[in-house]
């Protein structure tokens, strides 16, 4: 108790020792609808200017010097990279006579591509990110072979930019070409024949990070030749806020184009085929709506297609493509699929039942022939694979349970384990179990709670409580291994299932988006009562986490209810709810959220956003905001303006710090995975420090 007690009494003095950089004001006002919205930080939105820099230097001074400040905070670096070190391995991929996987040896920055001839070969290095830059920082984001296993597309992103670069490798000799795409964005690689189709925008003027991205490309690449000879598939100058991406069917017989306008806020795509060796596009579903189509496999004259059209928890059709028919092949269920595809003659269906992965096999014309026996109630994902493939490779994971690689064998209709991963904790010491709770309008909500066995509900538990909620996105059941040591420490992981996501399909997601966004904060507040209701925590011993959408998520509920929180950490969040649309390819989220623009959109955006409703003088829970230099999705002017209104009003008064760490080369998340643990380690440092409590 003494050592608590003392902790505290440090927690607080490092926090009345915090002198914040003085952010100059500048006279800067916008007008939405007749109301007239000061904008002082304004000036932060350049983030290459001198002045931004320097802003972001003395900021990370301040930061870091608090950091460094506390005791423990070395032991807690220490044990997660203890905990972090070891193999990992993505499930295989077969192509020809070679499997294919990713495995990183325990504390490489990046995982290391390997290769190998049938299950029992020798691994071969087809490419090592970890040589392509002195701090780790490149990323290998794609990697797409041809038919034939003769080439491959490799993509680049550096210092965690969504930018990527598309090189070509013979695998023959695994040697890169002189193929270079450049400015590649929102795009994967479909091969068809000798060459592929991407998507980019046009090469931006000036900082890459303030490119308006706009003007979406589709173009085919031929092997062996320049980028200034690839050839203009398809662009819609008249729509530049639209995103064009193509996929190819596993024959190459047909492109899928797909386009979609969430620009103008319609949250589904267009779909288009092209039959190879014809030239023009034929629409499957010309007209942009908030329905989704994604193209499975072909069939004869016609296509599988996975469609929420007038199925909320979404369906399967064939559609054929002479007649124009469509005709059902899995029927909507009481519970959301969450995606479909073909292998070994076979479709494989995976829905989400509380949260939980069901996987179901089918025949083509969507006949059951039997579930697939996972090991308990968690995540599932793979399945994928060709028609002539006679087993299939997934993965499955849990709060508890480490990812498990397991072998499907599609004649016999059982799994067996593949590859295991060798962690040195007991999974058994852990304990996940779902609850669910009740929101402001008594819409029943779930959640996981994990933690070490033994837990006593006394209400002085450190807990983080993290959420997202938007964009049609579930938060499944996973492992992460720097969240063992928090465990052992006495911690508590709680993970909300907010509205917004697709945790129970479309109505789940608009009940979580534009006019209904409070719901998704109501729903995570009410999750904070539940668990001090319940006596897992208490405010003192409380945070809050999320990332992006998530960031906004917790920047809007600790100005609603400071009071419930001790500590939170907004990661790379969309603070600034008026001008989001403003930035990079921030106009995407307008399906989402909603537009400034709109005058009711306004409003509800005006009452909730981050930024603009800080109160003057109010006792906020200690803060540290996450951003990074490099993000050019979520740009970090959203956070280097929140930060500096938060510390101007309410730094004086509060008694908890209010902090912004800014990472350099890095973007939306950490770049490897040096970064990543330092991060980690700051989060725990700073949230045990102002509990009060030592990390053992």
């Amino acid at each position: 108790m003494t050592a608590v007690i003392a902790t505290a009494v440090a927690g607080t003095s490092l926090a009345q020792q915090v002198k914040y950089p003085v952010t100059n004001k500048i006279e800067h006002t916008d007008e939405y609808h007749g109301v007239k919205v000061q904008d002082p930080y304004h000036w932060l939105e350049d983030d290459r200017s001198a002045e931004t820099e320097a802003w972001v230097k003395q900021q990370n001074e301040v930061t870091f010097g608090y950091l460094n400040k506390i005791p423990f905070k070395q032991k807690i670096f220490d044990d997660l990279e203890k905990a972090y070190n070891y193999p990992k391995y993505s499930a295989p991929s077969k192509k020809g006579d070679y499997f294919y996987f990713y495995k990183n040896d325990g504390l490489q920055n990046q995982a290391v591509l390997y290769r190998q001839k049938g299950l029992k070969g020798t691994p071969e290095v087809v490419l090592d990110p970890n040589k392509l830059s002195a701090d780790g920082t490149t990323r290998l984001t794609v990697f797409e072979l041809s038919k034939t296993g003769s080439h491959a597309v490799c993509g680049f992103s550096k210092g965690g930019s969504d930018w990527q670069e598309y090189q070509v490798m013979d695998m023959k000799t695994l040697r890169m070409l002189a193929d270079k795409v450049e400015w590649v964005k929102v795009s994967g690689a479909a091969w068809q024949g000798d060459g592929f189709y991407y998507s980019s925008y046009p090469k931006p003027e000036g900082s890459a990070l303030a490119a308006k991205n706009e003007n979406h490309q589709v173009y085919y690449h031929k092997v062996g030749t320049s980028q200034k000879e690839d050839k203009l598939v398809f662009q819609d100058p008249a729509n530049p806020q639209r995103f064009h991406t193509v996929s190819t069917t596993e024959d190459e017989q047909y492109a899928a184009l797909y386009v979609s306008d969430r620009g103008k806020g319609k949250d589904g795509n267009g779909l288009w085929v092209l039959k190879r060796g014809e030239s023009k596009f034929v629409p499957v579903k010309e007209e942009i709506t908030d329905f989704s189509y994604s193209l499975i496999d072909n069939l004869n004259d016609g296509f599988l297609i996975e469609t929420n059209e007038n199925a909320p928890n979404s369906k399967v059709l064939f559609y054929g493509l002479k007649t124009k028919e469509w005709k059902d092949v899995l029927a909507e269920k009481p519970e959301p699929l969450q995606g479909a595809g073909t292998a070994g003659g076979k479709l494989f269906a995976s829905y989400s039942k509380d949260v939980t992965t069901r996987v179901y096999v089918y025949d083509l014309k969507g006949k059951l022939e039997n579930e697939v026996q996972l090991p308990g109630l968690g995540s599932a994902s793979g399945f994928g694979g060709e028609r002539e493939d006679t087993f299939v490779f997934y993965t499955y994971t849990s709060f508890n349970y480490p990812p498990t690689i397991f072998r499907y064998d599609i004649a016999t209709k059982k799994s067996s384990v593949f590859r295991e991963p060798e962690v040195s904790f007991k999974p058994s010491d852990y304990e996940t179990k779902q609850v669910f709770y009740s929101s402001k309008d008594g819409t029943k909500v779930p959640a996981f709670i994990t933690y070490k066995k033994g837990l006593k509900l006394n209400g002085e538990n450190p807990t983080i409580l993290y959420g997202y909620g938007g964009f049609n996105i579930s938060l499944t059941p996973s492992f992460s291994p720097t969240r063992i040591p928090f465990l052992d420490q006495g911690g508590v992981y709680v993970q909300a299932n907010l509205r917004g996501g697709s945790e129970y399909g479309e109505k789940w997601h608009e009940q979580g988006m534009k006019l209904k966004k409070q719901n998704v904060f109501d729903d995570f507040i009410a999750a904070a009562e539940f668990l001090i209701k319940e006596k897992y925590t208490s405010p003192a011993r409380l945070a809050i986490q999320g990332g992006s959408n998530g960031g906004l998520l917790v920047g809007a509920v600790m100005n609603q209810r400071p009071e419930l929180f001790k500590v939170a950490f907004p990661a790379v969040g969309v603070m600034d709810m008026l001008r989001f649309h403003k930035f990079t390819i921030g106009w995407n989220w307008i399906a989402d959220y909603g537009s400034s623009d709109n005058a009711d959109e306004f409003k509800m955006l005006y009452g909730y956003s981050p930024l603009h409703n800080i109160q003057e003088g109010a006792k906020y829970p200690a803060t540290m905001v996450t951003t990074a230099d490099h993000d050019d999705r979520v740009v970090p002017a959203h956070s280097f303006k929140y930060a500096a209104e938060l510390q101007a009003k309410a730094g004086a008064t509060s008694d908890n710090p209010l902090l912004i760490r800014i990472d350099t080369n890095s973007g939306h998340g950490a770049s490897n995975t040096k970064k990543a643990l330092e991060t980690q380690s700051d989060i725990y440092a700073f949230m045990f420090e102002n509990m009060g409590l030592i990390w053992k």
